[in-house]
């Protein structure tokens, strides 16, 4: 029986909805997400039980220009319906913007301009309570005025300090419009709760850095006066004071202080520059060091959310939330994340602090920041919900949200271990000071049929790195043709979740054997679904894009109807049936013509060895496919799996191309001569089994694939990796 928490904090949510500037060029999350053009996003995210959201009322996207007359129209529907949900608003201004393109974190006029958009909102909606003007803005000013990063582009201390204070009035001046129209309203201000940790050396930069962090609800509260320790850093950067009084005369301390908390928030400097990557060196003039993540190195003392909001908690004494819970991994970290922070915010409120609510960040998940906003494109990160098929799907982490607010007492199977950043695969630098020790967990393992296959192989190996709990099973283990045997497996280890590897791989081979064909294909996926039916346990099996028959002139859609034109094909087609009739929860992931770097046995291993060894080889160029790069595939059929998502789904690397175009782009990949590589027409191959001229396997549920040219640059540098190891080895 899971541990009932005597206390709670209220579930909140929130949706990353970042315009933040890059030279004349706006960049916007709600456009990427797709949230614009949605009108049933709010529904679907009230959904989870949430008391408050922190949505965008943005000053960039509804004043565009000074003169724009503004339409509330979309806005005023949106706040209506989570009004209607009885969901308090919490209205974002700005959020990592400049502001639109007639002012910006360096204008004087700033402040002004924006408590003037401020005051417009509060007249359209009165009965907005909840406000945050301006969000992180130590974190914007750092990149627009430290790192230059964001506009107006500038790169020194004063820029960064000035840039923070036109934006800390801002928020003053904006509390003061919106308070002489709803004089209840309050402000939730948010800032990243970080820390800087040091070796002895650097302790004063880390002092520095640590009393830096504060400064926005410092200024806010009014406590920035002679006496504060940055006092005279600002006098010595020719900072007005009038600048500074101005905070001391217009207190304006936050109702709720917000802190948004990343794995990345907390850093570790070290002048030890040998013991780091180049790429983690930096400079204060005094000193050379390595500035990384604390989690990746071993300290001695403690780190982490709760240490955090203690101290945030003996230095203010007020109300706090945590306004930002994300993490950019896998699907079972996500969940872990949530909770290990939820369970650090329980346990302070048991200490008697003041915390009212935990957020869900990203909801509908980010686009981008690993290119830090500066340009289209850039990676996306899931959230609650997946957008990537163009509307919002539910992850495990949204109902492991549901069970918290629904206060259902049931994890998910792998919310039971330690996550990532509580193992010692976290420790990338620096001396190990001691083992971090292994905790025994139970944990329902998966059982992974197919031991000797490519695919077995590849999920066992994933399963390894992402601390998965697995069984491995070969065909003298349990021959999944034999009903007895399944049961007996499936008793035997009972598992959360089985993934079928398995089956007659051998399409040429089909056409003449035919009855084993069947057997491993059809007859084994048939049992284990029913025995993972009546057991109530996840299924994953797999299935090809040789069910259809090539005639469609576009990608192929999970909905669109098989007409295989094998045995192969025809017994996957049947399998697929089968299983879900007899499994309606069993997810079926069709794929095609998939490659790695752990084995020998695929199409682009035998190209680049071929062109290695300076052989001819004739290609099939009039068939089209979707290669699809297996690390690439385990990732997202595991991430479904744990989704509890079911049905067909389609995966495979976003492309479409010949069997000659792919061989074309390994030898480009790696360098290699392609005119050894002859193109010939499929009917010069002689293949005992036909073959669709067109198998392309496009989605209606979602792209979860990168493109095929990102998944060849990853195959070659682990085949760098796996080569580098065998080498030595040998």
């Amino acid at each position: 029986m899971e541990k009932q928490y005597c206390k709670q904090p209220e579930i909140w949510g929130g949706i990353e909805c970042t315009i933040n500037r890059v030279k004349n060029r706006f960049f916007d999350q709600l456009h990427y997400s797709g949230h614009y053009y949605r009108s049933s996003d709010i529904l679907e995210l009230s959904d989870l039980g949430i008391k408050k959201m922190r949505y965008p009322v943005l000053w960039e996207k509804h004043q565009p220009e000074e003169t724009t007359a503004i339409d509330w129209t979309w806005t005023e529907g949106q706040l209506k319906t989570l009004r209607d949900q009885n969901i308090d608003v919490i209205a974002g201004l700005v959020h990592h913007g400049s502001g639109p393109s007639f002012t910006n974190l360096a204008d004087p006029l700033f402040g002004k301009k924006l408590s003037g958009y401020a005051r417009a909102v509060a007249e359209k909606f009165p009965w907005l309570e909840y406000y945050t003007p301006i969000n992180e803005p130590l974190t914007t000013a750092r990149f627009s005025g430290l790192y230059g990063i964001w506009y107006p582009h500038k790169k020194s201390a004063r820029s960064f300090f000035m840039m923070l204070l036109q934006q800390l009035k801002g928020t003053v001046l904006s509390m003061q419009e919106i308070r002489k129209i709803n004089p209840e309203a309050k402000l939730i201000q948010t800032e990243d709760l970080g820390k800087t940790y040091s070796t002895d050396l650097l302790k004063y930069q880390a002092h520095y850095e640590n009393e830096r962090r504060w400064l926005t609800f410092d200024l806010l509260c009014g406590k920035f006066d002679h006496h504060h320790f940055l006092w005279n850093h600002f006098q010595d950067l020719d900072i007005p004071n009038e600048d500074l009084e101005f905070f001391l005369s217009n207190p304006c301390p936050p109702d709720i202080f917000g802190f948004n908390h990343y794995l990345t928030s907390e850093r570790y400097i070290d002048e030890r520059l040998a013991l780091y990557p180049e790429h983690t060196h930096g400079s204060n003039v005094k000193h050379r060091y390595a500035d990384v993540e604390a989690v990746r190195v071993q300290l001695e003392e403690a780190t982490g959310i709760e240490v955090l909001l203690r101290e945030a908690w003996q230095r203010f004494k007020a109300p706090m939330a945590i306004t930002e819970v994300h993490l950019h991994c896998h699907r079972e970290e996500q969940i872990k994340w949530f909770k290990h922070v939820n369970e650090a915010a329980i346990r302070t409120m048991e200490a008697g602090i003041d915390i009212k609510g935990i957020t869900t960040w990203a909801m509908l998940g980010s686009f981008g920041w690993n290119k830090l906003l500066t340009q289209n494109g850039g990676d996306y990160e899931p959230g609650a919900f997946d957008v990537s098929g163009g509307k919002l799907r539910p992850t495990a982490l949204a109902s492991y949200i549901k069970d918290i607010t629904k206060q259902n007492a049931n994890d998910h199977p792998l919310a039971k271990s330690d996550g990532w950043w509580q193992r010692s695969c976290r420790i990338a630098y620096g001396p190990t000071i001691n083992p971090v020790p292994k905790k025994k967990q139970k944990m329902e393992p998966i059982i992974i049929i197919g031991k000797n296959g490519t695919l077995g192989k590849a999920f066992a190996r994933i399963c390894e790195i992402r601390c998965l709990p697995y069984k491995l099973i070969s065909r003298n283990e349990c021959d999944i043709s034999n009903a007895r045997e399944v049961e007996s497996l499936i008793d035997e280890y009972q598992p959360w979740a089985v993934i079928n590897a398995a089956g007659f791989v051998r399409v040429d081979d089909a056409e003449k054997e035919c009855e084993p064909c069947f057997r491993d294909n059809c007859r084994g996926p048939e049992l284990l679904a029913a025995a993972t039916n009546k057991k109530g346990i996840r299924l994953l099996g797999f299935s090809s894009d040789l069910v259809f028959n090539g005639k469609k002139k576009k990608p192929y859609l999970e909905s669109d109807p098989v007409h295989p034109l094998n045995v192969y094909g025809m017994s996957k087609a049947d399998a697929e049936r089968s299983v879900l009739t007899l499994n309606p929860n069993a997810l079926m992931v069709r794929t095609s013509a998939f490659f790695g770097p752990w084995d020998e046995y695929n199409f682009a291993h035998y190209i680049k060895t071929s062109l290695e060894q300076e052989n001819f080889i004739p290609v099939v160029s009039d068939i089209l496919i979707s290669p699809t790069y297996v690390p690439d595939l385990v990732h997202a059929s595991l991430d479904l799996l744990i989704d509890s998502e079911k049905g067909i789904w389609h995966l495979a690397n976003k492309t479409a191309v010949s069997w000659y175009e792919f061989a074309l782009k390994i030898a480009a990949c790696f360098e290699l001569d392609s005119s050894l590589l002859n193109p010939v027409p499929a009917e010069l191959m002689n293949y005992a089994a036909r073959r669709p001229v067109n198998s392309v396997l496009g989605s209606e549920k979602g792209q979860l694939l990168p493109s095929l040219e990102d998944a060849l640059e990853r195959f070659k540098k682990e085949k760098a990796a796996s080569d580098g190891v065998v080498a030595v080895s040998v």
